[in-house]
């Protein structure tokens, strides 16, 4: 369960970003391509954030799905897995989404 080394790293880093500040939301976007379960992360969230700046706060992941963009016809597509092909039956597809996996935004308290 590769997702709570990475929800540590999530709120590591929120929590230099934070300076010492309250977060009430850590927004992330996780792509469909990424092998990463949005459903382990918010698991782990609330466990891995206690006695941290990150401690309660709300975690909204977005979920981004996989687009490719096919190199023999030029075609954009929605890609349901890395090596989908194009409708057009190519193999040549670069994907333009969906292997995101980003801290979009925090939502800090005010400093006193």
């Amino acid at each position: 369960m590769h997702e709570l080394s990475i929800t540590r790293n999530i709120v590591a880093i929120a929590s230099d970003a934070a300076k010492g500040r309250r977060v009430r939301t850590v927004t992330l976007e996780v792509g469909a391509l990424s092998g990463v379960m949005p459903d382990a992360i918010a698991f782990c969230f609330g466990v891995v954030s206690a006695e941290t700046p990150i401690a309660g706060a709300l975690l909204d992941i977005r979920k981004i799905d996989g687009r490719g963009r096919c190199r023999a016809c030029g075609s954009e597509f929605a890609a349901a897995a890395l090596y989908a092909p194009c409708p057009c039956g190519s193999r040549e597809v670069d994907l333009i989404r969906g292997e995101e996996l980003n801290i979009k935004s925090l939502e800090l308290e005010e400093a006193a």
